[in-house]
């Protein structure tokens, strides 16, 4: 299922079902999976990547796509993901008979919440909730069953019974809720995205609050743009060109790192700046957001997802 606007069409998809389609087009067994790397070894022109149950893979170039807490991310000189105060709630929830909501993306805030829903498909719904817990409530994601009662008694006040029914029926299990994190913008202005042969993308190089929805969006760009400078790397290769081609593919790191600072900046930025406007209780902020900004920020987060990173191929 699609939802258009303009030229701008949000899809929303199941990411079991994309991590598998892209599984589907490598070599079997090039996916590892809980895999954790513990350390990593430089040589001349080559990584040694050690995983904690005792192998070593060398690689020729070492990307860090691994999420916030990765260890490559750290390997560059970062640190870890700075905690924004606000915490993150997303579900599931499946209607065998269907859930009778138009292919349109449902966005609420207020009263120091925020919360959506879009539809899948015609009986699939995700939903989100985000929200600043008290010191009381900083553990309820590890509770379903607090954690569902908590968001039912929120979202109640401010939607109807249809709206309400979406949080009903989920299933415990089908729900999850961590505290939200992200990087400081000036973190990537300073630090190193790449380095040598390494570089990282993803949650690894820019984590940010998921108030443009533009995380993954984000990661994808990452790719296209990485794949096409390593392409143009790689496809000049020559015999005995060993120490030339290390030498391109750390110009190509280099390259994507001068291309990918700005735009994960921007994001993180104005992603952490939206949800402070959303989610703030006071007077001032409230008016602000209610009366005069609606359209101010439906159109900043159409803006943002309207980017063009250029094509995959490589010429």
């Amino acid at each position: 299922m699609f939802i258009c606007r303009g030229d701008i069409e949000y899809r929303c998809v199941f990411r079991r079902v994309v991590l598998e389609t892209m599984e589907n087009e490598l070599p079997m067994g090039t996916i590892r999976y809980s895999s954790k790397v513990v350390h990593i070894e430089s040589g001349d022109c080559f990584k040694s990547i050690h995983l904690d149950d005792g192998t070593i893979i060398k690689t020729k170039v070492l990307i860090g796509c691994d999420g916030v807490n990765s260890i490559v991310a750290k390997y560059l000189g970062f640190s870890n993901p700075s905690f924004g105060g606000r915490s993150a709630a997303r579900g599931f929830v499946y209607f065998e008979d269907g859930h009778g909501f138009e292919p349109k993306l449902m966005h609420f805030f207020g009263k120091g919440v925020r919360y959506g829903l879009i539809p899948c498909d015609d009986y699939a719904l995700f939903w989100f909730f985000t929200f600043t817990p008290l010191p009381q409530e900083k553990e309820i994601g590890e509770d379903g069953t607090r954690l569902k009662q908590f968001i039912l008694s929120k979202v109640g006040k401010v939607s109807d019974d249809k709206i309400k029914q979406v949080f009903e029926k989920t299933q415990v299990n089908n729900m999850g809720c961590l505290p939200l994190r992200f990087r400081r913008p000036w973190e990537l202005l300073w630090g190193n995205i790449s380095k040598d042969n390494i570089c990282v993308l993803g949650d690894a190089l820019h984590p940010m609050s998921p108030y443009l929805a533009q995380g993954g969006c984000c990661a994808l760009e990452d790719s296209v743009v990485l794949v096409r400078l390593l392409g143009e790397a790689l496809k000049r290769k020559t015999p005995n060109d060993e120490e030339n081609e290390h030498q391109r593919i750390k110009e190509s790191l280099e390259k994507f790192a001068r291309v990918r600072r700005w735009r994960s900046i921007d994001l993180m930025t104005t992603s952490y700046m939206v949800g402070f406007m959303q989610q703030s209780d006071g007077a001032v902020m409230q008016f602000l957001r209610d009366k005069l900004m609606p359209n101010f920020l439906a159109g900043l987060l159409l803006k943002k997802a309207s980017f063009d990173c250029g094509n995959l191929t490589v010429s």
